[in-house]
């Protein structure tokens, strides 16, 4: 069982930023950020192949979301600009699912319990 460990949800403005982080107790391990939006399915925000080569973003956060890792500490990072009220979702951190160009699994074995974003107009 991986087990992972997610901070930086927060209440912010329109137009701000924010940073989640989202540690693993696995490493070389592809991972991703998913959300769920009230009244919405849960779906892809970014992920990341372990090697840090394959990235991709849902297009509706494109150029305002960048998913990074810092692979000596497994931590896994969403910084979040240009922050819009649609962005008010609990974002989850995920392990384990496949990766590859344009692609995020929609199955994920490893799962955080999520953090709460929330962006006021």
């Amino acid at each position: 069982q991986v087990r992972m460990m997610e901070s930086g949800g927060d209440l912010v403005q329109s137009g701000g930023s924010l940073n989640l982080s989202c540690k693993s107790s696995r490493s070389r391990i592809n991972m991703g950020w998913f959300r769920q939006r009230p009244g919405k399915e849960r779906e892809a925000v970014s992920c990341i192949n372990w090697t840090g080569d394959i990235i991709v973003y849902a297009d509706s956060v494109k150029g305002r979301f960048t998913i990074s890792k810092d692979s000596t500490e497994n931590t896994l990072y969403l910084h979040m600009n240009s922050l819009k009220p649609e962005d008010t979702a609990r974002y989850f951190c995920a392990a384990g699912g496949a990766v590859s160009e344009n692609y995020c699994s929609d199955s994920w074995p490893h799962w955080d319990q999520g953090t709460q974003v929330t962006v006021s107009s």
